[in-house]
């Protein structure tokens, strides 16, 4: 029932933005204060913020639908999620590095997942007040604005952001490139592409559907695709919720980019 359907996401969008904008006021009083850090088991820092923003959103989310599941970066993984239609998916703080750095470039990323696809999406920039929302086939949006790719430059002009190693790859193919930087925050720098501000985004293997999934709807919904670099569709709400090195852009600019990517890792094999 399509209009049931577009009756559920925009209840769900409602209930993502309220939610991620309390939920930035709440990180925003953490922010620049030295919050207290500590380090997961492969060395990536997390505070006592990332703490209380996923304390808040577990507890709101879940009072509303207590019939999703939940998997959040920063709470243990409960398998009941996969027996869920729906899912909410959320990286508390994206960007925890860029956090505790006292940069503007960390996000919260909420996402519903239905059927391992997401549905339902919000991505605040807290120091920015910037809010990107979208809904599956109801377009995305930044800060009310429509969001459309409206151009496809080819890899030699594109503004590219993404990990050292793989911006190397690309450029032992193709010579000097755009440097659009390192974004911190994963979510943003996909969102970014959607907004016009890069061209192509990469990202290393090993992200999380908590990192991407609000990120790939935005993107999606203003007519980019995020692709693994075997061409296959994304898939959320797996057993193990990873991912392997990955190309956001327009369709074209992704496929080109992943398929240099391939072949310099093919070169590299045969070396």
């Amino acid at each position: 029932m399509p209009d049931a359907d577009a009756a559920a996401r925009a209840a769900d969008l409602a209930l993502l933005t309220e939610a991620a904008e309390a939920a930035a006021d709440l990180a925003l009083t953490f922010f620049r204060q030295d919050p207290q850090v500590w380090h997961k088991e492969n060395a990536s820092p997390v505070s006592e913020a990332d703490y209380a923003v996923d304390s808040y959103l577990k507890a709101t989310l879940r009072a509303s639908r207590p019939d999703y599941g939940w998997l959040s970066e920063e709470t243990e993984d409960d398998p009941a999620r996969l027996e869920c239609r729906r899912v909410f998916v959320v990286d508390p703080i994206d960007g925890t590095r860029g956090f505790l750095a006292g940069s503007d470039e960390w996000t919260i990323s909420l996402a519903v997942v239905e059927e391992g696809q997401p549905d339902t999406a919000v991505l605040i920039q807290p120091t920015r007040g910037r809010i990107f929302t979208a809904t599956r086939d109801g377009g995305a949006w930044l800060d009310g604005r429509p969001l459309a790719l409206e151009r496809h430059v080819g890899l030699h002009r594109a503004k590219v952001a993404g990990p050292a190693a793989l911006l190397t790859r690309l450029r032992h193919q193709l010579g000097p490139m755009k440097d659009g930087g390192y974004v911190a925050s994963l979510a943003l720098r996909i969102a970014m592409v959607a907004d016009g501000r890069l061209d192509l985004a990469l990202a290393k293997a090993q992200a999380h559907d908590w990192d991407i999934a609000a990120a790939d709807l935005v993107l999606r919904e203003a007519g980019g695709i995020l692709l693994d670099m075997g061409g296959g569709p994304i898939t959320y709400n797996r057993p193990t919720p990873r991912h392997g090195i990955l190309a956001a852009g327009h369709p074209l600019l992704a496929e080109e980019a992943a398929g240099l990517i391939r072949d310099k890792a093919a070169d590299d094999g045969r070396a």
